[in-house]
């Protein structure tokens, strides 16, 4: 009977225990605790392997799991940038959202804009798997998927849903790629722009991934002319209220003079884009990084090692366009300090995915409050004041 009395007791505290466990969980998450994410959650998730962690990300937002955050966006992170009205500066970069699933449930989270993709015409499964790796001391990522994409029609269905059946009231960008095989590259642009203009708030022009042969060539100097020719042109042809603004996303390993002769094509009439962001991944691998196990793993970096370089660039942008061009800037932003050096290098608004992986969603109201307290010292009103202040 003894024996008996000590099973129920071990039985009981046991559910007691799991019972606790699991309404701890459940109230940090409904509180968005940043601490939990961190140093539990996210090290729990971090268990599955990098990309089945991101599967389980987009699942988790696609059916709208995360309570939204108790927090209102202040006036002061309101702007305006290609004619449109961003509720907050702080987006999704493309590559977490392939295919167009998650768009309600990242707006849930707090995200002022989200952009989806990268999308290629025909459907493909991008390159073979491990193509994921984590370097959490370095709190990094390298990846080489391979614009893996469900194509145009289904991303296209997707949007088209959520703009006539759901109040969506985030800005949506549609990153386009071309098929890996693609024997007209210009024309897989051409097509991504004719199908998802429609249903796009913006269009981007990708051709800095590093994972696809070929495609860092596009950002030469006469592939860039003929291939922003034919996507203005495209673009210019849509209806009235169909036509979107173009960006165009550049890789951080281009040369100072294969910059300037970015910027140079971008300022032509025939070729002009409506903004940029700075920037991709990047293919190379500093000497501060500590992980060693998978550092050298083909694929594009992103993440904390990416920071001072995509700063740096979006400076050296900022410069040589005189501030006349938008940017989205992009590339280790882990808190409010980190987008606010974007914006005064020259940033209008800011993207983050990596720090999304290593700190869960509480990551973005985190971003969010820091930069309005940083706006607020520096007596700036509205974001848009401080945009380039470290160059005027």
């Amino acid at each position: 009977m003894r024996g008996l009395s000590l099973q129920r007791k071990l039985k009981s505290l046991f559910y007691v225990t799991l019972t606790g466990t699991g309404a701890y969980a459940f109230i940090s998450v409904y509180k968005n605790d940043e601490k939990f994410y961190k140093n539990v959650l996210m090290p729990a998730v971090h268990v599955l392997e990098p990309e089945d962690s991101h599967k389980l990300g987009i699942i988790i937002s696609k059916y709208r799991l995360i309570p939204r955050p108790n927090y209102t966006d202040p006036e002061a992170l309101k702007t305006t940038l290609f004619g449109k009205v961003f509720q907050n500066p702080i987006g999704i970069a493309a590559g977490f959202d392939k295919h167009a699933e998650a768009v309600l449930g990242l707006r849930d989270i707090g995200f002022g804009f989200i952009e989806v993709g990268s999308v290629t015409p025909k459907p493909q499964p991008g390159n073979s798997k491990p193509r994921v790796f984590r370097l959490p001391e370095d709190r990094a990522v390298i990846n080489r998927y391979g614009f893996n994409s469900e194509g145009h029609q289904v991303v296209y269905e997707r949007l088209n849903h959520i703009k006539i059946n759901e109040s969506c009231d985030r800005i949506v960008g549609v990153n386009l790629g071309k098929n890996k095989t693609s024997e007209d590259p210009v024309g897989d642009y051409v097509v991504g722009i004719k199908k998802l203009g429609p249903v796009a708030d913006y269009l981007v022009i990708n051709v800095s991934s590093p994972n696809t042969p070929g495609l860092r060539a596009m950002q030469s100097k006469d592939v860039l002319k003929k291939l922003l020719k034919s996507a203005v042109e495209t673009r210019d042809s849509l209806p009235q209220d169909s036509k979107p603004p173009l960006l165009l996303k550049l890789a951080p390993d281009l040369s100072s003079e294969e910059l300037r002769d970015v910027v140079d094509v971008i300022k032509r009439k025939d070729t002009k884009v409506d903004g940029l962001i700075i920037c991709n991944t990047t293919v190379g691998r500093p000497e501060f990084l500590v992980n060693s196990r998978v550092r050298d793993e083909v694929g594009g970096l992103s993440g904390k090692p990416l920071k001072g370089s995509s700063t740096r660039m979006i400076q050296d942008v900022y410069r040589l366009t005189k501030g006349k061009i938008p940017i989205i800037g992009v590339g280790g932003v882990f808190t409010g300090e980190d987008a606010y050096e974007k914006i005064k290098a020259g940033a209008s608004v800011i993207q983050i995915y990596t720090s999304l992986v290593y700190e869960g969603p509480p990551i973005v109201t985190k971003i969010k409050k820091e930069l309005t307290q940083l706006l607020a010292a520096d007596g700036y009103r509205n974001i848009s004041e401080a945009v380039g202040a470290d160059l005027k």
